[in-house]
């Protein structure tokens, strides 16, 4: 059970504690943060309200213990990630209770991200020591005018204190994909997780712990975001942040500074059908893209643009998949379960009885208990209507009926997000040519969005973010390049003639 076994230290009374300096610790304040179960609308954990002066502290230690830790051989880093990713899975169990009982994920998929969260541990372990491992040689005479009298070296080094901050939906996965390329490139780590999956992220956290890694290299600080929120994302000794959410993200890369952004901030993933595509192969994928988690995903499919010679057929497909959804609690690993929050769910349903109000054809009955919204598929949905726009983050999925793939296009270009977008056909020369119209960071063909595999670049475009994820991706904005010049009185040319007269 989540707080008992290897975990009872990350817990005093009923409230969790914070992690600072290797320790787990209490808060000053004396208050707590109540984490509410989305499906039973209790509240199920607290967490520490932390202060300013305690972020303060965790920022003076990540610094000094930086600077030790960029001395750390590359294997040992390595070693220590290798460590974490082994004791995470071992502890999937407790982890994936929390994110059971926190955000109401069902149980199969929260035990599937613990461990997806491990093996992303040690792929960067892996392709850390790869990359890092790496400089470059340049020489002068490459470039017009000059001798070959300087020799440059380049190698990258780590940036310094990394803050991270990851959204509720995956904060296990989303918080080690950004924990592992920070600490493999030689950076100290302060994560700030969300409130609804602080508890699992502070058993994630203990996994490092027991693995062994530096004291005050790595901090878990909890709070309230209006109190310490912009303190953190403003803080003098933050190098670099990595953030995946909302529209908060745009806030804070107006107060950031110059300093390296990771930004991934949500999506409108649009599905273009053509009259061509496999049907059965588009349906399967809508609802898999659309209501898996209950549509609290930023790569869910959130608005189906088919051209209408075959949108009757689609629809069709679509809604008897739908009727075999099931609904109800995470633990019985139900296929829609709770939003996250009341207020998640209140906006859900404000853009449900717009679209009803503007005639959307309602594909099934409206139905909702509390946070639990039943899966509806919106047919006949028009641009006026916010559901074309907007992002859900739930179980509604509009469908616009469209004349031509330019319509669908446009539509998908009209949006202020550009995060993923897919195109069903069977002519890979059309679905080339869409892709490279579709204004996103990343085009699937012929499958629905998705982030992973976690090495494959992840990145989006207008309000959807900045910056690229993957690994490889993570690692290098982690880093910054460092190049060193040797300048050499004489040009010297590698088995050259002439050598011993330029002694």
């Amino acid at each position: 059970m989540a707080g008992t076994g290897i975990f009872t230290d990350i817990l005093d009374g009923d409230v969790y504690k914070y992690y600072s300096d290797g320790e787990w610790k209490t808060s000053s304040s004396g208050k707590s943060v109540a984490i509410i179960n989305p499906a039973t609308r209790k509240t199920q954990y607290k967490v520490q309200a932390c202060t300013q002066e305690e972020v303060n502290k965790v920022m003076e230690m990540a610094k000094s213990a930086q600077k030790s830790w960029a001395k750390t051989p590359l294997w040992k880093r390595a070693e220590l990630l290798h460590k974490a990713a082994a004791i995470l899975k071992d502890n999937k169990a407790p982890i994936a209770e929390s994110l059971v009982k926190e955000i109401a994920k069902p149980a199969k998929d929260s035990v599937t991200e613990v461990v997806r969260s491990g093996d992303l541990i040690s792929y960067c372990a892996e392709e850390g020591v790869r990359i890092l491992g790496e400089g470059k040689f340049l020489l002068s005479d490459s470039f017009p005018g000059n001798e070959r009298t300087k020799y440059c070296l380049t190698s990258k080094i780590p940036l310094g204190v990394v803050l991270a901050i990851p959204p509720f939906n995956y904060p296990v996965n989303l918080a080690v994909s950004k924990i592992a390329p920070a600490l493999i490139a030689g950076n100290s780590l302060v994560l700030k997780p969300p409130t609804q999956g602080a508890v699992s992220c502070l058993h994630m956290v203990h996994c490092f712990h027991l693995a062994g890694f530096p004291k005050g290299l790595i901090s878990c600080i909890t709070g309230k975001g209006s109190e310490i929120g912009d303190f953190l994302t403003m803080h003098p000794a933050v190098n670099c942040i990595s953030f995946t959410g909302g529209d908060t993200g745009i806030s804070i890369s107006k107060k950031a500074g110059m300093i390296p952004l990771q930004m991934e901030l949500g999506g409108k993933d649009a599905c273009i059908v053509l009259e061509d595509a496999d049907l059965d192969l588009v349906a399967s994928n809508i609802i898999k893209g659309g209501f898996s988690y209950s549509g609290q995903r930023c790569t869910a499919v959130k608005v189906v643009l088919v051209i209408k010679s075959v949108a009757d057929e689609l629809v069709e497909k679509v809604k008897a998949k739908v009727a075999k959804l099931t609904v109800g609690p995470p633990e019985e690993n139900c296929d829609i379960t709770a939003v996250v929050s009341e207020s998640s769910a209140n906006f859900i349903e404000g853009l449900v009885m717009d679209a009803k109000d503007k005639g959307a054809t309602f594909c099934q009955e409206y139905k909702r208990e509390g946070n639990l919204i039943w899966p509806l598929l919106l047919d006949n949905v028009r641009p006026d209507m916010r559901i074309a726009w907007e992002e859900p983050f739930g179980p509604v999925l509009p469908v616009l009926r469209i004349n031509s793939v330019e319509e669908g296009i446009n539509h998908c270009n009209a949006s202020n997000f550009g995060l993923q977008g897919c195109v069903f056909t069977k002519d890979i020369n059309k679905a080339i040519l869409i892709s490279d119209a579709m204004e996103t960071g990343t085009v699937q063909i012929n499958s629905a969005p998705a982030r992973g595999p976690d090495h494959f670049p992840f990145q989006g475009l207008k309000d959807s973010g900045i910056g690229s994820q993957g690994v490889t991706n993570s690692i290098n904005l982690m880093t910054k390049v460092k190049t060193t010049v040797i300048n050499l009185p004489t040009p010297s040319y590698s088995m050259g003639d002439g050598f011993i007269s330029r002694l």
